[in-house]
């Protein structure tokens, strides 16, 4: 059984930036853009504005958005959201940008803290006033928060991540233009592309899964799979762009209906201690992982409906890590062994652990660095 509404709009398409004036003009008049410094010197802000500019769409940027943003981030947009009062959010850039954008609407609309929309604390207060609408428009081929009702922010003070969470709170649209993502670093499209590759692959295995999330699985992970060696070999390939862009949006669709799991669990904490980027700790992870689920007989199924078995996934998974010159151990990324049981425990209380298909503890999860190590 399932119950699906899409409601984020989707335009898609080499060039689609053009008609972010008149996308934008339908849903509001003083757009505040939220952004980051690499956008920036990239020129793609500069295109946004002067387009939203000439549709007569009055605009404000906040472009400090760092990487794994806190809410200190989402603080500072807030304050700049607070002086120009805007009626519409436009996020342009990676996850980070979107996340701190979708806090900001928490916050602007519906006061704080932000620990009120965890969807993990037991003291949720949820929305109690209608959010602004957000036009989201990736610029990496990776989380897919574009189409997602959640954001990640950590606190500035912990580092503890928090997944913020409300239905409703899925951009009002996406724009997606593969011509954006022309410019990203190789870095930057093997780590981004790593994480929508690993969405894929989870969310086609998580216990909530159902026949329509697995859809947006499936084919995310046929147009991902395809793409990923190409956009590393011809960072020109637009074609293959643009299937990496959309396959991360289905993959990110399918997060919406079935979660994640324990690939991103562990993934957290290596980002929290070590410093360890978000593509790289789930990619590191997920061989592992894949092989912890397959000891299920239905999990590994669910791993073969991918057109591999799991072993010959988790190979494939090492080999694009490879490929794009990132680590294949945790010893490569930096981490001790010391730290094991202190990941392990903050890992076992992550979220998305309960949607694996597999039951874990924290000694299985420490087993599961262990041999990443």
């Amino acid at each position: 059984m399932f119950d699906w509404q899409l409601h984020t709009r989707i335009v898609c398409g080499a060039g689609a930036l053009a008609r972010l004036g008149e996308l934008a003009r339908g849903l509001g008049t003083r757009a505040l853009l939220v952004t980051d410094p690499g956008i920036v010197q990239a020129g793609h802000l500069g295109r946004a504005e002067a387009i939203l500019q000439a549709a007569g769409v009055a605009t404000a940027v906040f472009a400090q958005v760092h990487e794994n943003p806190t809410t200190a981030d989402v603080a500072a947009c807030l304050e700049v959201a607070q002086d120009f009062a805007p009626d519409l959010l436009i996020a342009l850039g990676g996850g980070s940008a979107m996340d701190t954008a979708k806090g900001t609407n928490f916050l602007l609309t519906n006061g704080g803290p932000l620990s009120d929309f965890w969807v993990a604390s037991p003291s949720r207060r949820g929305l109690t006033q209608p959010l602004l609408p957000t036009i989201a428009i990736p610029t990496t081929a990776g989380t897919g928060s574009e189409v997602q009702c959640h954001a990640l922010i950590a606190d500035s003070q912990s580092h503890a991540k928090m997944a913020l969470g409300e239905t409703g709170a899925e951009p009002t649209l996406a724009l997606l233009d593969p011509e954006l993502t022309l410019t990203l670093p190789r870095s930057v499209t093997a780590q981004t592309g790593i994480d929508a590759l690993v969405h894929a692959i989870e969310t086609a295995v998580t216990k909530p899964r159902t026949p329509h999330s697995l859809l947006f699985s499936h084919e995310a992970f046929r147009l991902l799979s395809s793409s990923f060696s190409r956009v590393l070999e011809n960072s020109s390939d637009l074609e293959a762009r643009e299937a990496m862009l959309l396959g991360a949006t289905w993959a990110g669709l399918a997060i919406e209906y079935s979660m994640l799991g324990i690939a991103h669990s562990v993934a957290n904490p290596l980002t929290a201690h070590f410093g360890v980027v978000h593509g790289q700790a789930v990619g590191v992870m997920l061989p592992h992982v894949i092989a912890f689920n397959a000891e299920d007989t239905t999990t590994r199924r669910a791993y073969a409906a991918l057109g591999q078995s799991p072993e010959a996934l988790s190979e494939q998974v090492t080999l694009w890590l490879q490929q794009a010159g990132m680590a294949t151990t945790l010893g490569e990324c930096g981490v001790s062994g010391e730290a094991i049981e202190t990941l392990a425990t903050e890992a076992a209380r992550q979220w998305t652990a309960s949607f694996n298909p597999r039951p874990v503890t924290a000694v299985d999860l420490a087993g599961l660095y262990r041999k990443a190590l």
